[in-house]
């Protein structure tokens, strides 16, 4: 079985997959494939609902329309859970729900409660039957979905992946930290809110400024922790879809960063949480991890034989393009409301000097083509693609696949993220193949 993956999926206007020719070579590749997988990183409510206050930093409402064009892109498997799912609410996600089940599309990671995000999708091919499970740990707080009772229905929303931060400093640090706490008022509010049951004592040597806590270490540094609730509950599925189907993956939408070598924070380095969770699924069932949410590469391992994609990036980037933007993404944009949509995105990235259109990180990425035989990894075929970053927004974002010099320095990049990688990489005709070792 031959599965493609790609990153996020931002499209606004029509794909023209088959008929374009400069794009098409790509797309013809990926409807080839047995499986196609993306992330579909958009509302497709036609913008409808309810706009909310807490977004992904701004509205990704589209066209139901836009799930057609995926569909004839050749997509099978719908990665949903984003930080952008509940850009529209609840009543927006349902009526996202409601357009993917009317195409019969294969979807996970949003449901009406907690148990429907949770469970996976299932795409038969002749070939094989690929189990999908959709999750994301970026997301806004009441976004995620809730169990149901005997009694109440639960919420709709994300298949969430919980983290906790802890933010280390040292014993000077903490010290002033604690006097600061102390002469704001803080340490006393927090007593009374205590005595009242609002509130809990702080565990030892920690200190919460609202949502942030602070941990005595002995160097300054941020850890973050995957929610071991969360973890145990969507490994579960993990091993039903292992029970029922040929090939399991797993989905994580992920902004998450961490430290390189020189312990610099750095955005393409994954939060050390995404890696154990990634180790979990794989050791309980999972083929293949493929994440997302950064809008950049990151590297790739190989765990126990099977593939980890710490970030695909954007696939497709029409997230300029939005055609309609809530007030709520005029605030926080600090735009006027007499701007027009696309004025607003020139505001936040000052004509293009700033932001996405300024970095060309955001407008490269790889497709792998993973060769499965059951669960078992025969080889993967890496696809060098440029997003073309051109002057206009609405020619650029639209994925190819990259070609020469362009070629060479997007495969030179990935694999200067994957380095200690296991297995053998080797380069042809603009392609980069990995296989294990002999």
């Amino acid at each position: 079985m031959k599965l493609s993956l790609t990153g996020d999926s931002i499209l606004f206007r029509r794909l023209n997959s088959v008929t374009d020719p400069t794009i098409s070579p790509l797309f013809d590749i990926i409807r080839e494939c047995d499986v196609s997988f993306t992330n579909l990183e958009l509302v497709p409510n036609d913008f409808e609902g309810d706009p909310a206050l807490d977004h992904g930093g701004t509205h990704f409402g589209a066209r139901s329309w836009v799930l057609d064009e995926l569909q004839d892109a050749g997509f099978d498997l719908f990665a949903a859970a984003t930080n952008h799912s509940l850009d529209y609410g609840i009543s927006g996600l349902r009526k996202s729900i409601a357009e993917l089940e009317k195409r019969n599309l294969c979807y996970a990671g949003i449901g009406a409660n907690l148990e429907e995000a949770r469970r996976p999708t299932y795409f038969t091919h002749p070939t094989g039957t690929v189990a999908m499970i959709s999750c994301v740990s970026t997301f806004a707080r009441g976004q995620e979905a809730a169990p149901q009772t005997t009694i109440m229905a639960g919420r709709p929303g994300v298949n969430p992946l919980h983290f906790n931060t802890a933010h280390h400093v040292t014993g000077a640090e903490m010290e002033q930290l604690q006097s600061i706490y102390a002469r704001l008022g803080l340490a006393r509010d927090r007593q009374q809110k205590i005595q009242l049951g609002f509130a809990f004592p702080a565990l030892e040597n920690t200190l919460s400024f609202g949502n942030t806590t602070f941990t005595l270490a002995d160097a300054t540094r941020t850890h973050t922790t995957a929610n071991e609730s969360d973890i145990g509950d969507i490994c579960r599925w993990v091993r039903e879809a292992r029970l029922v189907s040929d090939t399991v993956v797993v989905s994580l939408h992920a902004h998450e960063s961490g430290y390189n070598t020189a312990g610099e924070f750095d955005v393409e380095i994954p939060a050390p949480f995404l890696s154990v969770f990634a180790h979990r699924a794989i050791d309980e069932g999972a083929d293949v991890v493929v994440c997302h949410g950064p809008h950049l590469l990151r590297g790739m391992e190989i765990y126990k034989g099977h593939p980890i994609f710490y970030s695909l990036g954007n696939f497709i980037g029409q997230n300029e393009l939005v055609e309609r933007l809530p007030a709520e993404s005029y605030s926080v944009n600090r735009a006027a409301l007499d701007l027009t949509p696309h004025q607003v995105y020139k505001k936040r990235s000052e004509n293009d000097r700033k932001g996405f259109p300024s970095d060309v990180r955001f407008w490269e990425t790889v497709v792998p083509i993973c060769d499965f035989s059951g669960s078992k990894l025969n080889s993967i075929e890496i696809l060098p693609v440029s997003l073309n970053l051109s002057r206009n927004a609405h020619t650029r974002g639209r994925p190819a696949l990259a070609t020469g010099s362009e070629a060479e320095k997007i495969i030179d990049k990935f694999m200067t993220l994957s380095s200690g990688c296991e297995g053998v990489f080797s380069r042809e005709n603009d392609r980069l193949f990995w296989s294990p070792d002999a």
